[in-house]
């Protein structure tokens, strides 16, 4: 996918129409995938420029300490440098606001429709526990499956706390483990009881099944949501 540089609006060439087709040609490339229904890594990419916008947008402190500047005098006897500021120069931020008005509505559109894809794949997906729940939820056995298909895909997971400035942020981490056919006589509860025949180190995994009934790309749409959908559901439930 083509990147966009993360401080695209503030470097190099300062020019409204040029600055425009750098974003355009960006966002045709986001438009691609999301027709695809391809979310990952697209759509974090994309929400952190919106973010950057909105953050150039609120703080004109940020916009003035990252813009380029001119030496204006060398003083040779002591060894200083005066920088004179472009943002001085009203041309200049004219079309700073300009790019910046054009390109958060832009970005918005695009990630509205990033959401819907998001929202309509997490609301697909039906999550549910397979033999009795593990007093450990946090680690076990993910079974991502399509309805309509026969054969399971298995990830061992293991879910991670970590502490940002103010709060608590839960993640996920995942390692293939098979592909596992299924038959009526082969259910999710034989391929739980064969993993834990496989793999000792879990005697008593939590395991879920994650069911989607359509087709959508899996490394970058499937399993990264039906991960996060894990998670939310595990914390929902023990609430």
């Amino acid at each position: 996918m083509k990147q966009l540089n993360l401080n695209w609006v503030t470097e190099g060439l300062m020019d409204f129409e040029y600055k425009k087709y750098l974003l355009l040609a960006y966002l045709q490339e986001v438009s691609h995938d999301f027709d695809e229904k391809k979310l990952y890594p697209v759509l974090s990419d994309l929400l952190l420029h919106y973010n950057n916008l909105i953050t150039i947008k609120r703080n004109k402190t940020y916009v003035s300490n990252h813009f380029p500047k001119q030496i204006s005098k060398i003083d040779l006897e002591i060894f200083k440098v005066e920088f004179e500021k472009l943002i001085a120069d009203e041309e200049y931020m004219e079309d700073v606001e300009a790019i910046i008005d054009y390109a958060i509505p832009t970005m918005h559109r695009q990630l509205e429709e990033g959401k819907e894809i998001y929202q309509e794949v997490e609301e697909d997906l039906k999550i549910f526990p397979v033999g009795i729940v593990s007093l450990n939820p946090e680690e076990g056995y993910m079974m991502l499956t399509k309805s309509s298909s026969k054969e399971t895909s298995v990830y061992s997971y293991m879910i991670t706390i970590f502490e940002g400035a103010n709060e608590k942020f839960r993640g996920i981490k995942t390692q293939f483990v098979g592909n596992y056919s299924r038959s009526f006589s082969h259910t999710f509860e034989e391929i739980k009881f064969q993993l834990i025949k496989e793999f000792k180190n879990i005697p008593n995994p939590a395991t879920y099944v994650v069911e989607s009934k359509f087709e959508y790309p899996l490394n970058e749409t499937l399993l990264p949501v039906a991960k996060r959908s894990l998670v939310r559901y595990i914390y929902q439930s023990a609430a």
